[in-house]
């Protein structure tokens, strides 16, 4: 969208979310690294697991170029704990289910869906430098080739 404040080459706010694993998800604990924020609709629908399955064939790659993946939606916790055990993603999951998140990255949009305006969330790709700025943004994401064109450009990062 045209009217959409960027927030590119800005500091991301620290923040913490619920997120598989251990412990919430807490911005600055992962400074030093660069992050990939992959937002989706909804875990274990056909877009969302293919965009999902690709991140996690390239895990390792990203993980070469001292970068973190997280996959975030706003689907509950016990969602996200079934989605990854069962596509075997070897990242973790961020739980936004009161849109917190969703806000500070404005990836909320109005969608039509069987003909009916509802509010989704924009299948949205963002990177995060080691300093916390966010340095690249794919919006209104087709899955196809997707994954590989975030993993270049951050092989390209310094």
């Amino acid at each position: 969208m045209a009217d959409r404040p960027s927030i590119l080459n800005m500091s991301v706010p620290d923040f913490s979310a619920a997120m598989t694993g251990a412990k919430p998800f807490k911005l600055t604990e992962h400074l030093g690294k660069k992050i990939v924020f992959y937002f989706y609709p909804k875990d274990n629908t056909p877009g969302c697991t293919t965009e999902s399955l690709q991140f996690r064939e390239l895990h390792d790659k990203f993980s070469a170029a001292n970068c973190e993946i997280f996959g975030i939606s706003r689907d509950s916790l016990r969602s996200h704990d079934g989605f990854k055990s069962k596509l075997e993603l070897p990242f973790e999951l961020i739980s936004d289910a009161d849109e917190a998140v969703c806000a500070l990255f404005d990836v909320i949009v109005m969608k039509s869906m069987y003909g009916k305006q509802v509010r989704g969330v924009e299948r949205s790709t963002f990177v995060i430098d080691a300093t916390g700025v966010l340095v690249k943004e794919w919006r209104g994401v087709k899955v196809p080739g997707h994954v590989t064109e975030v993993l270049e450009f951050v092989e390209g990062l310094a």
